[in-house]
This record gives structure tokens, C-alpha cells and sequence, in this order.
């Protein structure tokens, strides 16, 4: 007789039953992480995230998803989720915006075929019963569904805005099609996919993604958020790049009753001014002026000073534009002049709202910033629209302290004058770094006493280049210097600037900094041949008359290199390094062809 056969009970019915509980909300929990500014050091949102009940197999969010889509109950899970993350928001009553996950919820009619939508009336109606405003919502659409229909999700996402709502995509970069999305539906944000984020500050592969992903936003007027900042050298590297919004475990995890603010170690950090990306600074000094410089010190107001008082502060002092709030050392508002007088000057303002405490005519929520926050980073706010903001003047804190106000007029007057710098001191054939922020990069490295090597590069047999085939050809073949310098340098560590004409000059502070010379004599060497007609390269060269008319044959146009080591004892300035590099680079041009010398005879001091 064969034994009876036991099965094992299935373990169908009871996720079921349990996705069943949780579509109408019961056992689902939410967590928050904060997603910061690296320009205020302030917390500028919150990614909503949802967890299945802990302990089960469904408690991360993607076996949740994929059980609900098992069973078929992926709508109702979508809302309850959604309604789960927005209530938690408003019940602890988190600042600034919240980042909402939605997806698309497809939808089965009785007579047949299946529509798909963002869910837009139901959303609405929980941001309405709980009292939330459209505007301080983002929706973050995840692109991780190959089917998504671009038509359908255009349209939903059409009508979300008109209510106020903005849109984020997540995972830039991973996924299905990610340019397009971007180009379909033109987010007001994008979220850098996590891989190419993770070891930036080592990869330059993943450093080059960042940074065109970052240009691509700047030209689309899209914001960009790096997700996956595990260490404090991805922060620096995402931050040097011109990206100012960032989330990830350094900055701080996810947790059911989040951080309103940073930790002391990611403020450090943000205000660390040593950068591992070396945007090519374009002025004397502008990667390093802070806010502090024109802050000044205004004798602030408490919120219960009444505004017939505040009005006749400015009315007793015509140099003052704005008045700031301050309640415990910490600004809570800021009143400007144009507004309050304006306002004040209307029929019967002054009687109803005279003895009223000026915290009823102040702005609550003004612009607000470490004195350690970049003057080059204003001037990239204004770039992307908040110059109506910033020409009203700040509040300028020491660690979270009132300090001071920088007036409307003096921000945008120093930011203009630093623009104008910039181009003054940029080379306009390459647009890279000209004389004055070379010699200014290299003091600021002999001060901080770091090692380099300075590369002088010059084109050999130019002149006659330019006489025969014409300034514009030559002008075409700097040009091609400049790209093949731009490739060999890590611009993690590297600097490159353009003395004039055909001279550069490199700052190697990579180890490998010889291999990427001779690399770049290589790519030189193979470039330059389009240069020339094909029977020039097969004689090794060209004919042009001299100045008394001579007819000269002129070797193919090659490139000398030479090099010259600086260290914190060997240089008191850039002057003197200079002066090493241009002989190191009269040496190189002593040989034929593209030729490297490296100065090994003496120590410099």
C-alpha cells in the first residue's frame, strides 16, 4: 500500500489574502528620505517610499509590485500606496515638497479592452481631503515599465501640471529609452540612476555620463537630483558638477520620521571647498568667493514689531531694501521695501494694518543660505530662472544664525561683474581658462602645497601652417590641441588652460600624468594628417616662401611637450614655474616630430 501523499499547503491564498488587506491600506507603511540643496545646505524634499509589512516575503517595494501584478491587483495596491505616502507627509507635517512614486494603473472596461492612465481624479481628491496643495507635490514616474504608453502618460501628466503639480523621471539612465522619455514628456526634474553616481569620483566614464546628462538638463531647463550618494567624495564630485540637488545614504536614509535637517558631517562636507572636479575656473578667484563677502549686517525685526514701526524704518532710512524677521536667532521672514510701501499706500492699509505684528505682511519663507555658499552658484540660480528671488534679496545664516542680508542690487551687481569677468578672461577660440585664472589656479596650489606637473604645450612649424592654408585652417588646428588636451586629462585632477595662440599649458596632478602626454602626442599625431593633402604626407612635409621670398620646405606640424615637476618646496609662485615650463618646452622643440621633454637636470627653488 503506498503511503498517502501529504501536499504542502500553498502559499497562494495567503499573499492574496494579504495584498487584499493591503489595497485598502491596512499593513502598508511609508519611509522618508531627504533630498538636500547643496546651495542652502536645507533640505529641499522628501522621496516618499512604501514598505509591505515586515517580515514577509512582500516588504520591499519591488517583491510588493511584482506580487500585485501576480494577482492582478496592481491599480488598487498603486492609489493605496499613493494615499499611505501622502497622508504620512501630512501627518508629520514635512517641509518643502514631497516626491510621490506613481506608476501607470491600467484599467479592464466591461465592454471590453483596457484604458491607461496616471490615476489623475484620485489623486486629487486625496491632496484634497487632506489639505495639501497641488504645487508642493512632484510626481516621480518611474521608468523601469518597457510598455509604458507615451501618448496616454503625455496627457495624464498634461493635465497633473495644469493643476500645479511638477514631474519628475527616476533612474535616468537605466531602463528603457531614457532620452526619449526625456524628450517625450520633459520632466521639471530628472533623477540620475544611481549606478552612474556610485564611484563617480574614481570613474571618468561615469563622471563623463553625469556631466552630459547635467548639460542636456541645463539646455532643456530640467533640474537634476543624483540619486546614490554613498560617500562624501560622489557628493563633492555630483556638487563641483554643477548639480545641486542630491539624495543618498550619506546625505541621510530613509526612515519613517526623517531629518529635517543635516548632519553636522554632510555640512562639512558641503562647505569643503577643495574640489575633486576641477570646473575650469573663467575668473580670478570666483570658485572660492563665498556669500560672506557682501552679506551685510541689518538690525533685524521680531515677528511681533508692529508694521507702522517697519514702515517707518525704511521711510527713515532710504539705503535700506530689506528688513529681516528674526525670531531666536533663527529669520523667519524677510519684508522688502517696494512691497511693504506699495502696500501701505493703498486707501485704508495703514489703518487696518498698521498695529497689526508685521509677521502678517512679512514673506515667510525667504531665500536663505550658508555665508559659505558660492557666488558662482547664485550666479547659476539666476541662470535657471530664480533671478526675481535673488534680485530681492537673502537671508545669509552662520550655521543656522541670523547673520546678515545680501541686498538685492549688491548680489546681482558683484554676479554681473563676475560674468563679465569671465569672459574677459577666457580665450574665445576655445573658451578655456586664459592667463589670469592659470596663474591664479597654480598660486592657489602652491599655497595649499600640492605637488603637479606643468605641462607646457606648443604646435611646432605653425607660422607657415598659418601662411599656407590660411588663418582659418589654423585657427581649426588649435582647436584640434585644445580637444586632444581636453581627452587625455582626467578632469577630476587636471587642469587645462590656453596661454594664447597655439599655447597651452596642463596641470597634471594625475599619477599617470607621462602616459597622458605621450597619449596625446599619439591622437595629435594621428589627427594632424587630415590637415594636409596626401602627398604632403607622403614628403613628410610642406614648401612656403620665407620672408625674403625663399621657397622652405617645412616639416608636417607636430607637437612639443615639456614638462616640469612643482612641489611645495621647489616654486614661490606661478611666475617662477612659467618660466621652468617655456624652458622645458624650448627643449622639446629641440627634436623632431611630436617629442616630450621632461626636465630632470636640476631641482627648481
Amino acid at each position: 500500500m503506498s503511503p498517502a501523499v501529504v501536499s504542502a499547503p500553498c502559499a497562494e491564498p495567503d499573499e492574496a489574502a494579504l495584498l487584499a488587506e493591503l489595497c485598502e491600506g491596512i499593513g502598508l507603511t511609508c519611509v522618508f528620505q531627504p533630498i538636500l540643496d547643496f546651495r542652502t545646505s536645507g533640505v529641499a524634499g522628501y522621496e516618499g517610499l512604501v514598505r509591505g509589512p515586515a517580515g514577509t516575503p512582500i516588504h520591499s517595494p519591488l517583491a510588493l509590485f511584482a506580487a500585485a501584478r501576480r494577482h492582478g491587483v496592481l491599480a488598487p495596491l498603486e492609489l493605496a500606496c499613493r494615499r499611505t505616502v501622502l497622508r504620512g507627509f501630512v501627518e508629520q507635517d514635512l517641509p518643502e515638497r514631497l516626491f510621490l512614486n506613481i506608476g501607470p494603473i491600467t484599467r479592464a472596461h466591461p465592454g471590453g479592452g483596457v484604458s491607461e492612465s496616471l490615476g489623475l481624479d484620485e489623486t486629487f481628491a486625496m491632496l484634497q481631503s487632506l489639505r495639501l496643495a497641488p504645487e508642493r507635490v512632484v510626481l516621480e514616474l518611474t521608468e523601469h515599465a518597457p510598455t509604458l504608453d507615451l501618448a496616454s502618460t503625455r496627457a495624464s501628466l498634461t493635465a497633473y501640471r495644469e493643476l500645479g503639480f511638477e514631474v519628475a523621471l527616476d533612474d535616468m539612465g537605466e531602463g528603457y529609452a531614457s532620452l526619449r522619455l526625456w524628450s517625450e514628456l520633459r520632466p521639471d526634474y530628472v533623477k540620475i540612476d544611481r549606478h552612474f553616481v556610485d564611484g563617480i569620483d574614481t570613474d571618468t566614464v561615469k563622471l563623463q555620463f553625469v556631466r552630459s546628462m547635467h548639460q542636456i538638463a541645463e539646455t532643456s531647463g530640467t533640474r537634476v537630483i543624483a540619486e546614490g550618494i554613498e560617500q562624501a567624495e560622489a557628493l563633492q564630485v555630483v556638487r563641483d558638477l554643477g548639480i545641486f540637488l542630491g539624495q543618498g545614504y550619506f546625505i541621510a536614509r530613509p526612515e519613517a520620521k526623517p531629518q529635517r535637517a543635516i548632519t553636522a558631517q554632510v555640512q562639512a562636507v558641503v562647505n569643503e571647498r577643495r574640489a575633486y572636479v576641477h570646473r575650469q575656473p573663467s575668473q580670478l578667484g570666483a570658485g572660492n568667493v563665498t556669500l560672506e563677502r557682501i552679506a551685510s549686517y541689518v538690525l533685524p525685526v521680531s515677528p511681533e514689531t508692529r508694521s507702522e514701526d517697519v514702515v517707518a524704518r525704511f521711510e527713515n532710512d532710504a539705503s535700506l531694501d530689506v528688513l529681516p524677521v528674526v525670531e531666536h536667532e533663527r529669520a523667519v521672514g524677510l519684508i522688502g521695501r517696494a512691497s511693504l510701501i506699495g502696500r501701505f499706500a493703498r486707501p485704508f492699509t495703514r489703518e487696518l494694518y498698521g498695529r497689526k505684528p508685521c509677521s502678517a505682511v512679512m514673506e515667510p519663507r525667504p531665500l536663505t543660505f550658508d555665508k559659505r555658499a558660492r557666488m558662482e552658484d547664485l550666479s547659476r540660480m539666476i541662470a535657471e530662472g530664480a533671478s526675481r528671488q535673488i534680485a530681492g534679496g537673502l537671508i545669509v545664516t552662520d550655521q543656522g544664525r541670523y547673520l546678515g542680508v545680501a541686498q538685492g542690487h549688491a548680489l546681482m551687481r558683484y554676479i554681473t561683474d563676475m560674468q563679465l569677468d569671465a569672459a574677459r578672461y577666457a580665450n574665445p577660440l576655445t573658451l578655456l581658462p586664459g592667463n589670469v585664472p592659470i596663474d591664479d589656479y597654480m598660486d592657489r596650489m602652491i599655497g595649499e602645497r600640492q605637488s603637479f606637473h606643468a605641462c607646457y604645450v606648443d604646435l611646432d612649424n605653425f607660422k607657415p601652417f598659418n601662411d599656407v592654408f590660411g588663418y582659418r585652417r589654423g585657427d581649426d588646428l588649435i582647436q584640434l590641441v585644445a580637444r586632444v588636451l581636453m581627452a587625455v586629462r582626467n578632469p577630476e585632477r587636471d587642469f587645462l588652460g590656453h596661454i594664447g595662440g597655439d599655447d597651452f599649458l596642463v596641470l597634471f596632478r594625475s599619477p599617470d600624468w607621462e602616459a597622458r602626454c605621450r597619449e596625446a602626442l599619439t591622437r595629435f599625431g594621428e589627427a594632424v594628417t587630415e590637415y594636409f593633402h596626401p602627398d604632403q604626407i607622403a614628403a613628410g612635409g610642406f614648401e612656403a616662401e620665407d620672408r625674403r621670398g625663399m621657397v622652405i620646405f617645412h616639416p608636417i606640424t607636430s607637437l612639443s611637450i615639456g614638462v616640469v615637476a612643482v612641489t611645495p618646496e621647489s616654486f614661490p609662485s606661478h611666475v617662477e614655474v612659467s618660466a621652468a615650463a617655456a624652458d622645458a618646452k624650448k627643449m622639446a622643440k629641440r627634436a623632431l616630430g611630436n617629442s616630450l621633454f621632461i626636465e630632470r637636470r636640476r631641482a627648481h627653488r
